[in-house]
């Protein structure tokens, strides 16, 4: 599944998106179109193949002699290469991506978080209060742009200053006119009759997803705060093999454990949500690379480039759940069930009915206790040592989880200050053509 997502991420998504901005310019040959997508692709590729040879070649026990020839150096790389099968190069490429996906989870899925329960809970504007107002703006705008006309009925041309804020206004006219024909679908569909008979439906679902989305944000306060007062600090990757400070996932997962499937129930749900969160946090905030807004997600206008990014942000953040599973679960994560048993001595009374005399046995007693990671008897399992072939990685985890947590903090207070969403949210910018309302979504109609 991992080789997969390097195969799509690397090759399969940069190869489309290309083949479409390729397409864009040029319609007609087909084989040019694939030939540029294959070149640009080919720069991926490159990119894969040196965060494997990294992976595979960097020695994760240095050697202890110190008088070691160069070559007895590289001949115990390719001993580990070769011992791991070209696990620890795959680990080095996932996560590598697993950062970046870390980026996207903090810049999207925290505020998603915030976003999406509090917008559930609010709701949007009537649309025919909107309507309303977006009319007075009109008559507004063009009882402005006459003002500024008629000064030059008398044939005296305009200033440039008057020139410039004509333009604007008309600018600001034509946006206005376009969410009219906005406002004026949305009043007529079934689909906001269909939202307004839900409503109460979407006030429960808003106030579900905020207490998850507060269990969620403690656990992991819980988790990161026994990694900075119990783990070994930087140099190790923050990486603790137990837990001082419980957490309620902590407790629950490994419980569930024992019922086939309730925990892969569970496990399935956080993606899941994840997933929800991400999407509504990609759905207000648009595709960015930096300060440039790239793409925006609407509904039935979305261009394939914005879906093809979607597809690969989404990637990367479900590809860092793995990483945050651990952090809210690292019980569930490294030990699973798992106990260990413990030979104790003992001694016990007996009591014999017959001359009522005492005796006493020394017994060795079979303890039964939960996973500790004091004794070596629990195995660790095979997903946490994937993710943890690298410190400094786990350390980029663990400092990505506070600024995850102090994100989510912010999008909260901001969503609880800011007032209901417009009805046509994005829907209509000043930056759109006219040419985007020629074919409004079919749930408009």
């Amino acid at each position: 599944l991992y080789s997969i997502i390097l195969f799509c991420v690397f090759l399969w998504i940069p190869f489309v998106y290309f083949y479409y901005e390729e397409k864009e310019e040029d319609d007609g040959n087909t084989c040019s179109q694939v030939k540029t997508a294959l070149k640009y692709t080919l720069g991926f590729i490159t990119i894969c193949a040196v965060l494997l040879l990294i992976g595979a070649f960097v020695p994760l026990d240095i050697p202890n002699k110190k008088n070691s020839t160069e070559w007895e150096k590289v001949k115990l790389l390719f001993e580990e290469f070769g011992s791991s099968h070209g696990l620890t190069a795959l680990a080095f490429s996932i996560s590598s991506l697993t950062v970046i996906g870390m980026l996207a989870a903090i810049t999207y899925t925290a505020y998603g978080m915030s976003a999406l329960p509090l917008n559930l809970i609010k709701g949007t504007t009537s649309a025919a209060y909107e309507r309303l107002e977006n009319t007075e703006d009109i008559e507004e705008v063009e009882q402005h742009l006459l003002r500024i006309k008629s000064k030059c009925r008398d044939g005296r041309p305009l200033s440039s200053r008057d020139r410039r804020t004509v333009q604007q206004l008309e600018e600001r006219l034509r946006t206005l006119r376009r969410r009219e024909r906005h406002l004026e679908s949305i009043e007529k569909s079934w689909w906001t009759k269909f939202c307004e008979a839900i409503r109460p439906l979407k006030i429960v679902w808003g106030v579900f997803f905020i207490i998850v989305a507060l269990l969620f944000t403690v656990s992991l306060f819980l988790s990161n705060l026994d990694k900075a007062l119990h783990s070994a600090g930087f140099d190790s990757g923050f990486i603790i093999l137990g837990t001082n400070l419980t957490n309620p996932l902590n407790m629950l997962l490994p419980v569930l454990q024992t019922v086939f499937p309730l925990d892969y129930i569970l496990i399935t749900t956080i993606v899941m949500y994840f997933i929800f969160t991400s999407m509504a946090g990609i759905r207000n905030m648009g595709i960015w690379f930096f300060w440039i807004r790239l793409y925006k997600i609407r509904r039935g206008k979305t261009r394939p480039q914005a879906l093809l990014f979607l597809c690969m942000i989404l990637l990367l953040i479900v590809l860092h759940t793995s990483y945050m599973i651990y952090s809210l679960a690292p019980q569930y994560v490294m030990y699973g069930s798992q106990k260990y048993l413990i030979q104790v001595r003992c001694n016990i009374f007996f009591k014999k009915k017959k001359n009522l005399a005492f005796c006493i046995k020394n017994v060795l007693l079979t303890v039964t206790f939960k996973a500790r990671p004091i004794l070596d008897q629990c195995i660790v399992t095979r997903t946490y040592l994937f993710l943890h072939k690298f410190w400094f990685f786990s350390a980029a985890y663990y400092f990505g989880n506070w600024a995850f947590i102090a994100v989510f903090l912010i999008g909260l207070i901001v969503s609880c200050c800011k007032g209901k969403k417009s009805v046509i949210e994005g829907e209509v910018d000043e930056d759109d053509s006219d040419m985007s309302d020629d074919e409004l979504p079919v749930y408009y109609h």
